[in-house]
């Protein structure tokens, strides 16, 4: 029996509430305030990082499609020092999840519910989440290839970990680090949050969009580009009425996303990315 004092979800849009709090002057500006302070924490100081790195890479001499990235480096020769340091960084880099749900739950009780992040829905979230990771997966490993045959993509390395018992299961901690920062704060948090300002749906996807594809800057202007694309079908499905403000499949599927690159890479031997352009 669901909790009577936790608001039904919609199946559509709808716009906020005139007479909410959050609609008065010194509500806004709070709302407003709060907004910034969490990005800045998080994906938005990312995002400030990302557009800095992106103009030192077009203004080095080596060209765009020359130049890598490495994610998940190692960060200790010592295995055990490593393990520490990567654990770690992905408890601290949850920190902005905590506050995003603990500021909204100034709202009442049942957020969770809100902004689907509980477990009320297993069987719908797991087929919608593995449904949406195919649909922007094969995609983007075809978008990624187009990007380094033009040029406007730099060479990723999904993983740099030294080879220990521990990788693998560090590797998937990383990617759901990734799916719960990412569609928490730049899907769910900022649509309930500019909702309280006013925003439209339209307003909400493209700043959702372009938030997702400035901190991926640093990759180059097609991993730019195709997160856009997968910020604007995530921030649709999520206000839409299959997605009923429901981010877990969002965090499942950018979970899965992550596991096959980050996992994938690892464990492809070199010959084999060499292959296939991944190297």
């Amino acid at each position: 029996m669901p909790d009577s004092t936790t608001p039904a979800v919609t199946t559509r849009w709808a716009a906020p509430d005139p007479a909410a709090p959050a609609r008065t002057r010194h509500a806004r500006r709070r709302t407003g305030a709060e907004i910034w302070i969490v990005l800045g924490l998080s994906l938005g100081q990312s995002a400030v990082y990302a557009v800095v790195n992106i103009v030192a890479r077009l203004t080095a001499e080596t060209a765009l499609a020359d130049q890598s990235a490495t994610l998940n480096a190692s960060r200790s020769p010592r295995p055990y020092l490593d393990l520490v340091y990567q654990l770690l960084g992905i408890a601290f880099a949850l920190l902005p999840v905590a506050l995003a749900v603990y500021l909204l739950s100034a709202r009442g009780p049942g957020t969770l519910r809100r902004v689907g992040l509980d477990a009320a829905r297993p069987g719908r979230d797991t087929a919608w989440g593995f449904a949406l990771a195919a649909a922007i997966g094969i995609p983007g490993l075809a978008f990624y290839a187009l990007g380094r045959a033009l040029g406007i993509t730099v060479s990723v390395e999904a993983s740099a970990l030294n080879a220990a018992w521990w990788t693998v299961p560090v590797l998937i901690l990383a990617a759901l680090q990734n799916g719960l920062l990412e569609e928490v704060i730049a899907v769910a948090y900022l649509t309930e949050r500019t909702t309280d300002l006013g925003w439209t749906r339209l307003q909400i996807i493209v700043a959702s969009s372009l938030l997702r594809g400035s901190y991926h800057l640093y990759q180059g202007i097609g991993p730019f580009l195709g997160n856009v694309v997968m910020g604007v079908v995530f921030s649709w499905f999520y206000t839409s009425r299959w997605g009923r403000h429901r981010v877990l499949p969002l965090v499942l599927a950018h979970t899965l996303l992550d596991v096959v690159a980050f996992v994938g890479y690892a464990l492809v031997p070199t010959e084999w990315r060499a292959a296939l352009g991944i190297t």
